[in-house]
């Protein structure tokens, strides 16, 4: 594992709310990045994957109140109560900066009071790297935030990045101790990843599973059907083709639930508009993994593979596989700079998947930024004509409209759509 610090999103946000918050918990998938970040911060380190600390707090849980702050209580799940034990803290002293909490995983029972107006947790959960977080070549030229302010600005600069690039990036991984390895120490950690996940975390979540093989090939059917709204049992079928004895229904909504405690699962929400400006919206969610370079593993997908549409494994889409985990690539970093600005990330369908928009990124005011991904340099009138739909529509919510590509030149055309490769995208 790498043991150099590259700054994160997240940092920003801890530079402007811990020295106001007593508490802030930051919660994401394992090996996201959270701990590290949190330590750089804190005074006192309590893991409470240690006996040996949870004993403590046990028997002098006061230690709360005298040792030096901030106080980082990493994977507090492993102990549910320190929660309550933080909130009646932050009651006795609610001065910012004391306390940070770090969670791979929501546990399973939850004893805890809720903690509101205590302990804050970041808005959605730590992710694994964005593009912009990555070191990459091309150092980002268009700002979410500008755009989601409804000024048009002006768009421009000159991408290096290839398909080829970004291909690798999917494979890459944005777990911040896999992507410095070589590919086949990569493809070891990731499979050591899912093997976890399987072998032991579902059992920490009070399910054992009888028939690893059935989880398997669910999380291989769920990566297959990656930035799609296919059905649980369009997924369950593709998981067991020709098969008559198929997991129940119920043993399947728990694989769901338990990845989505884990943070593994990252469905993005389908949009429903608060002032009911649009009618018929669906609201499947897309699916989506934490890190798309954990579905390509699942699907066993290499750079060759991928780049010639010969990807073995479960069949749910049409259309190549590639482009679903390209628009996870993009979702996975709009997600991350959408976090600064306290926006919301959807998508938005309607029910007869007529009209569809890939990222619909909601302001605290209501306003939108609507964007539609392509894996392609170029943009036709074609390619953007739900965006242009939806601004007809609903002219006093877009703020801007936006095409993210592979492509080498950030512009606007003609009609107003920025067009944007995804490299020059930041926050």
């Amino acid at each position: 594992m790498s043991k150099s610090y590259g700054r994160r999103l997240v940092d920003d946000d801890l530079d402007e709310l811990l020295p106001e918050l007593a508490a802030i918990a930051i919660e994401g998938a394992k090996g996201v990045g959270k701990s590290e970040t949190a330590k750089r911060r804190a005074n006192t380190i309590l893991n409470c994957e240690e006996s040996a600390v949870v004993e403590s707090l046990i028997a002098y849980p006061a230690r709360l109140d005298a040792d030096p702050a901030p106080i980082l209580l990493d994977e507090w799940q492993r102990y549910p109560p320190c929660w309550d034990l933080v909130r009646r803290s932050v009651d006795r002293d609610s001065a910012g900066g004391r306390f940070l909490l770090t969670g791979s995983a929501t546990p399973v029972t939850s004893p805890m009071h809720s903690g509101a107006g205590r302990i804050v947790r970041m808005r959605m959960r730590m992710r694994p790297m964005s593009l912009a977080e990555r070191g990459l070549p091309d150092a980002p030229t268009v700002s979410l935030r500008r755009l989601l302010a409804g000024d048009a600005p002006a768009i421009g600069g000159e991408a290096v990045m290839t398909i080829d690039d970004y291909v690798h990036e999917i494979l890459a991984s944005g777990f911040p101790g896999i992507r410095p390895l070589g590919e086949r120490a990569r493809n070891l950690q990731l499979d050591g990843y899912i093997d976890r996940i399987v072998g032991t975390e579902f059992a920490e979540q009070g399910h054992r599973i009888r028939r690893p093989a059935s989880l398997r090939g669910w999380m291989a059917a769920y990566a297959a059907a990656t930035a799609t709204t296919a059905a649980y049992g369009t997924i369950l079928d593709a998981a067991t083709p020709g098969e008559a004895d198929k997991p129940a229904k119920t043993t399947t909504m728990v694989y769901r639930d338990v990845l989505e405690r884990l943070w593994v699962l990252d469905p993005l929400p389908g949009w429903t508009p608060t002032l009911n400006a649009l009618s018929k919206l669906g609201r499947t969610p897309k699916h989506h993994l934490a890190d798309p370079a954990l579905a390509a593993r699942l699907l066993g997908a290499t750079e060759h593979s991928l780049l010639r549409g010969t990807v073995g494994g479960p069949v749910i889409r049409d259309g190549l596989l590639l482009g679903g985990l390209f628009e996870s690539l993009v979702t996975l970093s709009v997600r991350s700079y959408a976090q600064q600005l306290s926006a919301r990330v959807h998508h938005l369908r309607l029910v007869n998947g007529v009209r569809e928009i890939d990222l619909i990124v909601e302001s605290p005011d209501h306003r939108i930024v609507a964007i539609d991904v392509k894996l392609a340099g170029s943009v036709t009138d074609d390619d953007v004509r739900h965006l242009t739909w939806l601004r007809s529509k609903v002219p006093d919510l877009v703020a801007d409209a936006a095409i993210i590509t592979t492509g080498r030149y950030a512009y606007r055309r003609p009609d107003g759509i920025a067009v944007i490769p995804a490299s020059l995208l930041g926050p």
